[in-house]
């Protein structure tokens, strides 16, 4: 294996902080041959599918492919933004607005955000860092609960980027934050802010994104940290056991998913009477394709169709200032022992780092 080549190590320098958010991914267009594209990479993922390798090529490049790729584009289209993907916007949004909060409380960081499929690629945006003069990076996933699929991939795109790098940063990693109260506080916050608006609902529907039933036998702890997240919501919500449920939506293929699958738990709550429902999706934390078209609009069309009377799709927490207070918190006690704080004593420090940097280049200009 041949390793980077990279700029020569200068001694007596003070490295930086960075804190680096990373979502999903999303196309860059809402067009068959950008989802194509966005899609060929995501499912070629070995976290996301565990079919073996052969079989599974045949699969995707020669039934998934051609097919799916169209259908999703025309679902991409009916979500997309001038600015863009909703997706991206958001989580652009939230890495300016977390820069903005750190830097509130004092602490000299850099933010960035990158896409596990798609752009800007976590390989680019680790470059960028490590020439910015990056020597620490904290990886926050914006995936609440862990699953080996989610955040165990992002995990794997790290370490693969500093595989052939021979000057490493020092790494950390955010494994979940599924019950963390500044998340869960933003959740509630949400809720109560919506209702307060627009009344409450019969039944309060919290769907997951889902993930085959196979992952929680082998042991992946996502099944449960979606119910601890809900367990905890509701019960900030004073919510009897009643009054909510748990679904699983975005089912892909014909194995067992986690369930209750979400679109039929929908039929079922309106041929039961129930006249309004409310669906939130607490693992995503930016409203993106698996919310707003296949909740906010199909899954109304299935309940509506079915009977119900009214149907409310409550927004992800996007850029709401009291999630970005909850995410800096989160951010915050991953940092605990970095120098992250904009001192005295910091800008000291950078003067005399100038102030040597200057001597050393007239020092070497006088030699020359």
């Amino acid at each position: 294996m041949s390793f980077r080549k990279e700029p020569p190590h200068t001694h007596g320098t003070s490295g930086k902080t960075a804190v680096l958010l990373v979502n999903l991914g999303t196309p860059d267009a809402p067009t068959t041959g950008a989802v194509r594209r966005y899609l060929r990479q995501f499912l070629s993922d070995r976290r996301v599918v565990e079919i073996p390798k052969v079989i599974w090529w045949f699969i995707l490049n020669g039934i998934i492919l051609p097919f799916r790729a169209s259908r999703s584009a025309a679902k991409y289209a009916l979500i997309w933004r001038p600015e863009g993907s909703p997706l991206r916007v958001h989580t652009e949004r939230q890495s300016a607005a977390l820069r903005t909060r750190l830097q509130e409380r004092g602490h000299q960081v850099v933010v960035a955000h990158a896409m596990r499929y798609g752009q800007p690629a976590i390989s680019k945006v680790l470059d960028q860092l490590k020439q910015d003069g990056c020597d620490r990076v904290l990886v926050v996933p914006a995936y609440p609960q862990y699953s080996g699929a989610t955040t165990a991939s992002i995990f794997d795109a790290v370490f693969s980027h500093f595989s052939n790098v021979r000057n490493m940063p020092e790494l950390r990693f955010i494994r979940n934050y599924h019950d963390h109260e500044g998340y869960i506080q933003a959740l509630k916050k949400s809720v109560l802010a919506y209702w307060d608006a627009n009344g409450t609902p019969d039944k309060l529907v919290m769907s997951f994104h889902g993930v085959p039933k196979r992952a929680l036998m082998l042991g992946d702890p996502y099944h449960c940290e979606c119910y601890k997240t809900a367990r905890l919501l509701a019960q900030q919500l004073n919510l009897k056991q009643d009054e909510y449920l748990v679904t699983f939506q975005s089912r892909f293929g014909k194995a067992e998913w986690l369930q209750p699958y979400t679109a039929p738990t929908l039929i079922e709550l309106a041929r039961q009477g129930t006249a309004r429902v409310d669906v939130m999706c607490p693992g995503f934390i930016s409203d993106c394709l698996e919310t707003l078209e296949e909740i906010a609009l199909e899954g109304k069309q299935a309940f509506l169709q079915a009977g119900g009377k009214e149907f409310h799709f409550i927004p992800c927490l996007n850029e709401a200032p009291v999630w970005i207070d909850g995410l800096r918190d989160i951010v915050e006690q991953q940092m605990i022992g970095w120098p992250t704080m904009f001192t005295t004593a910091t800008l000291q420090q950078q003067a005399r780092e100038a102030e040597h940097s200057l001597q050393e280049a007239v020092r070497l200009g006088a030699e020359r």
